[in-house]
């Protein structure tokens, strides 16, 4: 989100969005885009995010959800291609209280997870520990997301 004289406002989302700060974007779609999470709990850790600010799934309107929904469904498949996990999170957290870093810009997580993920470091050093850059991570799946937008997946 900006203001009229095109600052940014102050919500992560809105404002990576603006040219030259789309550097952890790997997929966009029309209404949604698909972006790394800048502190990944696993690698691959993804957020699909409608283009929109909006607080909740309430406020979308149908295009707007259908379009994040694809979009969470293509993310899944390029995961399970790229990382091949035993199993991934996909959650929505609204509000502050569920846990929403950004409560009023609604966004849908995917973790990959594996069996055995969660270590000492996260328990007790309340450290994650993620052997891949963000860089090699979207190297990784940009060109997966690419062919499977071409195919209509």
């Amino acid at each position: 989100m900006t203001s009229a004289s095109g600052e940014p406002t102050g919500c992560i989302f809105c404002d990576i969005t603006d040219p030259g700060r789309s550097d952890l974007i790997v997929a966009r779609g029309r209404l949604s885009f698909v972006i790394l999470n800048l502190y990944p709990y696993n690698n691959g850790h993804l957020m699909v995010v409608p283009n929109r600010h909006v607080p909740n799934l309430a406020s979308m309107a149908p295009d707007e959800l259908a379009e994040l929904m694809q979009l969470t469904r293509r993310s899944e498949m390029v995961l399970n291609e790229a990382y091949k996990p035993q199993g991934i999170n996909v959650g929505i957290n609204l509000g502050r209280p569920a846990g929403a870093g950004v409560a009023d810009h609604l966004h849908v997580h995917l973790v990959p997870r594996w069996n055995g993920d969660t270590n000492f470091m996260t328990v007790v050093g309340n450290v994650r520990v993620v052997p891949e850059s963000l860089d090699a991570t979207k190297a990784k799946l940009e060109p997966i997301f690419a062919r499977l937008a071409l195919r209509g997946d």
